[in-house]
């Protein structure tokens, strides 16, 4: 008998996600002897929690085909809830609302916290010997998934994208500091990325022959606060200007910690961002040039923007939405699909299957010998990393008078069978 699917995503969005859940979507629906209904959990986990699930097949194959180039996670939610290991109360209803809808497949779309949500969805109806087969596929770009050899992922998609994102930020931002340095010498860009510097070390990518007054500090860097102060004072000794991309997990004091519920700082919501604690610095110190330095903390819009969008990290997300279908079918249980690079000149990469466990609550950092030297730079090794991923053209975004059309899920939703529930964190 034909098994019901579950697909749903958790954590940070990106410009890209949703071409995993197309690719999901679509590789199901070429095995239509084997696959049922497929529904969406509605803001991810919760949305399963809460027996919100959204009937994917009962939705119009032009919103599907849409998803291609629809950012971030408003077609089916996402969520920041973390199933933890005291939390038998939510273990069980996952299996009422699998064993209520005929639920035998389960994807999971999102990072390191969220490939531990599948393991741990994996596990538990393995004990309950409910006969589901759960599948993560990864996501965040932070490109923190995996392991320092590189050897369980190459790169997450999402992280392209933002790479891409950053590379023509910064050669904005090159374009407004040469302009304005008479009055603003220096320009001060917080990165996200969390602790993690993959993001910050792409706008290395705006000028790989280092030819402007670029400064780039990771939260790995170590430089102190005041050793960045005279790295920019001697700069604009020598070209009278500086931009500076900074991480958003710099150490550059106490942020005012607000933690999000996986337990990571949001510095999005904290007290005073890193970039207003180094401008502040940088002008009671006083700079050596006249004038004073400003700065901008980039936002959400660095994983919600479509036109950004590698058309590589697109076509990667929508292969490595297929594979976690394909390995449902014929490999079963408790893997991640992945992206592998070959080696080589030329780039290409291959799709694969990794065990859930190794990369559950994962998290890699940047490696040291990407650092540059001088701490405030990355190596050209890197850039060759990170080149591929951004690709070389535009993405091709649909426009309706203008305005960019993203896809619109009908609100049609599977009946639900069960008692009411609030997941067993807010109670």
């Amino acid at each position: 008998m034909k098994k019901n699917v579950i697909v749903a995503q958790s954590g940070g969005p990106s410009p890209v996600i949703n071409n995993s859940l197309r690719g999901i979507i679509e590789a199901c629906r070429s095995y239509p002897g084997h696959f049922g209904t497929l529904y969406a959990g509605w803001h991810g986990i919760e949305g399963v929690l809460k027996e919100e699930l959204l009937d994917l097949s009962a939705q119009k194959e032009e919103e599907i085909a849409l998803l291609k180039n629809t950012p971030a996670a408003g077609s089916i939610g996402t969520c920041r809830y973390k199933l933890k290991e005291h939390q038998d109360k939510d273990f069980e209803r996952i299996v009422e609302v699998f064993r209520a809808h005929n639920v035998g497949y389960f994807f999971y779309i999102g990072g390191n916290d969220s490939q531990h949500t599948a393991y741990k969805v994996s596990e538990i109806c393995r004990e309950k010997g409910l006969d589901v087969i759960a599948v993560g596929v990864p996501k965040t770009i932070d490109n923190d998934v995996g392991d320092s050899a590189f050897k369980l992922i190459d790169h997450t998609p999402g992280y392209g994208s933002v790479a891409r994102y950053w590379s023509h930020i910064v050669q904005n931002a090159e374009e407004e500091n040469r302009g304005s340095s008479p009055a603003d010498p220096v320009l001060v860009l917080q990165a996200m990325g969390r602790k993690i510097g993959y993001i910050p070390a792409a706008a290395r990518l705006a000028d790989p022959e280092r030819k402007t007054p670029l400064q780039i500090y990771l939260a790995e860097s170590g430089v102190s606060l005041p050793e960045l102060a005279d790295n920019v004072n001697d700069q604009l000794k020598k070209d009278g200007r500086c931009l500076v991309v900074v991480s958003e997990g710099f150490d550059a004091g106490d942020p005012g910690d607000v933690k999000d519920s996986f337990g990571h700082t949001n510095f999005g919501a904290t007290k005073i961002t890193v970039y207003q604690t180094i401008i502040n610095y940088l002008n009671e110190k006083g700079l050596k040039a006249r004038g004073a330095a400003r700065g901008q903390v980039m936002g959400t819009d660095q994983r919600d923007t479509a036109i950004y969008a590698s058309t590589v990290d697109l076509d990667e997300a929508y292969q490595v939405g297929k594979k976690a279908v394909e390995i449902a079918i014929h490999d079963g249980n408790g893997w991640m699909a992945t992206i592998l690079r070959y080696p080589g000149p030329i780039y290409t990469v291959h799709y694969d299957k990794v065990p859930l466990e190794k990369v559950a609550l994962s998290e890699r950092t940047f490696p040291e010998k990407w650092i540059a030297a001088n701490r405030r730079d990355v190596t050209d090794a890197f850039l060759e990393y990170v080149r591929p991923l951004i690709g070389s053209d535009w993405p091709s975004v649909p426009l309706v008078n203008g305005i960019q059309r993203f896809t619109r899920f009908e609100p049609i939703f599977a009946q639900q069978k069960l008692r009411k529930y609030t997941p067993q964190a807010y109670q």
